[in-house]
C-alpha cells in the first residue's frame, strides 16, 4: 500500500465521540441553513445563520484548525452578523416583495446568469480531488510524520509549518478554481442585494432648494420641522413634540417610527409629575404656616374709584393743615 493510501486509512479512522460530534453538530448546521432560508423574518433568519456558523467554529476546533475556529467566531458570527442584525432592527425590513420588474428583462437575465453560475460551480466541485490528500501532515502510529506521495516539496514546507501556512497553499494553489468560484457567489451576492434594493423613479429628484421654494410657494411647513421630546425630561426619538395648543405634532417622529406605531405616549407621566408638583408645593406652604393666624393678614386692595376720591387721608390733613397755616400767617 502507498504512503498516500496509508495516509488516508489514517485520517479516515474517526472516534466513537468524533462520529457523535460530526452528525449532530452537521444536523444543526443544516438546520440552521434551511432555516436562513425559508423564515419569514429577516431577523429570524440572521439569527439561524449565527446558529449555522457557530457549528462550523466547532468543525474547524475540532478539526486543529484553531484560527479558522476563532476568526469564523469573531468575524463573521461576532462582527458581520452583528452588522447585520444592527440593520435590520435600525432600519426595519417588510416581508411583502414586490412582483414588479425594476430592470427591464431582469428575469431572463437572473435566470441565465443562475443557470451559468451552477455549471461552473459544478465544474468546481467536480474539479476537486478526494482521491489522496495534501493538506497537513499527520503522525502515523509510529512517531514519524505521514505525507502523500503525490505531495511535492513545496507543499512538504507549506503544510510543515502548520495549519495556516498549509490551508493557505491549498487554497491558492490546487483549489484556486473553487476559491475564485466562491468569491464570484459573493459579488453576485452584494449585486444581488442592490437590485433588490433598487427603486425605479418615475420623476427626477427634487434638490433641496426646489424643495424649499416648493414649501415657501405652499405655505406648507415652512419653519423647520419640530424636534421630538417634550417637557425637557424626554429627547428620545420616539416622543413626539406639543405644538402650541397641546397636541401632538407628528412630524417631529420618524416615519419608520410612525408607520410601526412606535410612538411613546408620556402625557401620563406629566400629568403625574404636575400632581406630584403640586402636592410638593401645597406641603412647603403648609410647612412654612403651619396656622392660618400666623400668617400675614394681606390688606385689601383699593378699587380705582376709591383712590381717586380719597387718595391718602393723612396727606390730606397735612396739607390743609399747611394750607390753614399759611392764611393764619398770611
Amino acid at each position: 500500500m502507498s504512503p498516500g493510501m496509508d495516509f488516508a486509512a489514517e485520517v479516515t479512522k474517526t472516534s466513537t465521540g468524533e462520529a457523535l460530534q460530526f452528525w449532530v453538530l452537521a444536523a444543526v448546521a443544516l438546520i440552521g441553513a434551511l432555516a436562513t432560508v425559508f423564515m419569514k423574518k429577516a431577523v429570524h433568519s440572521a439569527l439561524a445563520l449565527v446558529t449555522t456558523m457557530m457549528c462550523l467554529a466547532i468543525f474547524y476546533l475540532a478539526q486543529g484548525a484553531v484560527f479558522l475556529g476563532i476568526v469564523q467566531i469573531v468575524v463573521y458570527t461576532g462582527a458581520i452578523m452583528m452588522l447585520f442584525l444592527f440593520v435590520l432592527m435600525l432600519v426595519g425590513v417588510s416581508s411583502v416583495d414586490s412582483l414588479k420588474e425594476t430592470l427591464k428583462g431582469q428575469r431572463i437575465a437572473a435566470a441565465g446568469l443562475g443557470l451559468g453560475f451552477g455549471i461552473l460551480l459544478t465544474a468546481a466541485i467536480a474539479n476537486a480531488s478526494i482521491t489522496h490528500f495534501t493538506a497537513l501532515a499527520t503522525k502515523s502510529a509510529g512517531s514519524r510524520p505521514v505525507y502523500p506521495a503525490e505531495t511535492d516539496d513545496e507543499a512538504l514546507r507549506a503544510v510543515s509549518q502548520g495549519n495556516v501556512q498549509g490551508l493557505a497553499h491549498q487554497i491558492f494553489t490546487k483549489y484556486i478554481w473553487a476559491f475564485e468560484m466562491t468569491s464570484a457567489l459573493l459579488i453576485t451576492a452584494a449585486v444581488g442585494a442592490m437590485v433588490l434594493a433598487h427603486r425605479e423613479r418615475l420623476v427626477p429628484r427634487k434638490t433641496q432648494r426646489e424643495l424649499s421654494e416648493e414649501r415657501v410657494r405652499d405655505n406648507k411647513q415652512v419653519a423647520p420641522l419640530p424636534t421630538p421630546g417634550v417637557y425637557a425630561r424626554h429627547n428620545a426619538v420616539d416622543v413626539p413634540a406639543l405644538l402650541p395648543d397641546g397636541s401632538v405634532s407628528e412630524l417631529s417622529i420618524n416615519g419608520t417610527l410612525r408607520a410601526r406605531g412606535q410612538i411613546r405616549d408620556v402625557s401620563a407621566e406629566a400629568v403625574h409629575s404636575v400632581a406630584a408638583l403640586e402636592t410638593a408645593g401645597a406641603d412647603d406652604d403648609d410647612e412654612a404656616w403651619p396656622d392660618e393666624s400666623d400668617a400675614p393678614a394681606s390688606a385689601p386692595v383699593p378699587t380705582a374709584r376709591q383712590e381717586h376720591e380719597d387718595p391718602d387721608p393723612g396727606s390730606g390733613d397735612e396739607v390743609g393743615a399747611g394750607a390753614g397755616s399759611k392764611e393764619g400767617r398770611s
